[in-house]
């Protein structure tokens, strides 16, 4: 069974990062319009299709940049926004 967070009881940012470095995640957060996202997203280079153009850093201690399995794009939340998060063992099998 995947274990389930509630971001404010139980991750800070950090272990938020490392959980994402490695496997691939779910995170559900509101964006800034107010709608709700449901991501699937890692930070696993493994599975990053990018050519990166130089050093890559994490934009802010406010913000968290991933990498969106789905859309296959880097997309970015605020840390104070995300309502779940959880490892997705489907999707970490799938892009094993």
């Amino acid at each position: 069974m995947t274990k389930k967070f509630h971001y404010k009881q139980l991750l800070s940012r950090d272990d938020m990062i490392t959980t994402l470095k490695n496997n691939v995640c779910r995170v559900v957060f509101t964006k800034v319009n107010g709608d709700e996202r449901d991501m699937i997203c890692t930070l696993q280079a493994d599975k990053i299709n990018y050519e990166s153009k130089g050093t890559e850093t994490q934009p802010s201690k406010d913000v968290i940049r991933v990498w969106d399995i789905k859309k296959e794009a880097f997309r970015s939340f605020k840390v104070d926004n995300v309502t779940y998060f959880t490892k997705e063992e489907t999707y970490q099998q799938i892009y094993s």
